[in-house]
């Protein structure tokens, strides 16, 4: 049944599938230019790419224009493959476990919608050798029927090996920021009242030193921003920007009592130093921070102390 006949206009999902084969034991070493030395250029682990079957596939299912790509994908597995994988939680931007890249783009599936994301078909003309004809107006085709909606490419988070279909490995990045110990290390000391019970106490903060953190602990480490990171490589050679966002949470927050020991943490070849100030990072957060701001703020900290 068409999306005509249904009453519903259709969408196409053109997924990048992945089927990874057993692995046989062998050890591979990492980058070769990881630094061995650095804790983050050697991450104590044989973590490698898995090779297996890739192939595309298309479905074709029933979609509005104000649905999600995960409502889509959602559909697919219900009713169509349920051997499809994704990965998903909450379903509303919050957890950052849905982030894949769509049509080129690192974002989360739960935000964006059917109508931000399909495009077209075109008429360009692409040659023998596979190459599109670039600087002539391209036309959508004149074929397309007026109830579809398009075509939306998904594809799995870029610069992390992959598991599954759609499901990337995000352990490594994950590591890095475990390694930063992301966590309050404030220096008081909890006092006992003389019947032995705990005397609490707070760490006051007025709304200018609250400021300096605020937007950087809305931070869900869902990897967009090292998917979109073009230094970043599965975390080898360059500690990403989503560890140094962790990193930059607690360094600006007056409560903590490790801001040296913090960025000597950082302060390495493969750590900050390796930002390339590309900021493709700060375009792809949905959280809206601006990461290649945060990290250049961190190097001009790092280069005052």
């Amino acid at each position: 049944m068409s999306g005509m006949e249904n009453g519903m206009e259709t969408v196409t999902l053109r997924v990048n599938r992945f089927t990874p084969r057993p692995e046989r034991g062998r050890e591979r070493g990492g980058s070769p230019f990881a630094r061995k030395s650095s804790p983050f250029g050697d991450s104590g682990s044989t973590r490698r790419r898995p090779r297996g079957k890739q192939w595309v596939q298309d479905y074709v299912v029933p979609a509005r224009p104000e649905d999600t790509v995960l409502d889509c994908l959602l559909k697919v597995k219900r009713t169509i493959d349920p051997t499809l994988a994704f990965r998903y939680s909450c379903g509303h931007g919050m957890c950052g476990s849905d982030a894949v890249s769509i049509n080129g783009t690192p974002t989360l599936l739960c935000t964006a919608t059917v109508k931000a994301w399909a495009k077209q078909p075109s008429d360009a003309q692409v040659d023998e050798d596979g190459f599109r004809h670039t600087g002539e107006d391209v036309q959508p085709a004149q074929t397309q029927d007026a109830d579809d909606l398009g075509v939306i490419e998904l594809a799995p988070l870029p610069g992390f090996p992959v598991q599954r279909d759609l499901i990337a490995d995000i352990d490594q990045m994950l590591d890095q920021i475990r390694k930063l110990k992301p966590y309050l290390q404030a220096s008081g000391e909890l006092a006992t009242t003389a019947d032995g019970k705990i005397n609490a106490f707070e760490y006051l903060q007025n709304p200018q030193q609250l400021a300096k953190y605020e937007l950087l602990s809305n931070c869900i480490a869902c990897g967009t921003c090292e998917g979109s990171c073009p230094v970043y490589a599965g975390g080898e050679a360059f500690i990403g920007p989503a560890a140094l966002i962790a990193a930059s949470r607690f360094i600006n927050d007056s409560r903590d009592s490790q801001t040296d020991a913090r960025m000597d943490a950082i302060d390495s070849a493969d750590g900050i130093a390796a930002c390339q100030s590309v900021r493709a990072c700060t375009r792809e957060c949905p959280r809206g921070i601006d990461v290649g701001e945060e990290i250049w703020q961190l190097i001009a900290q790092i280069k005052e102390r």
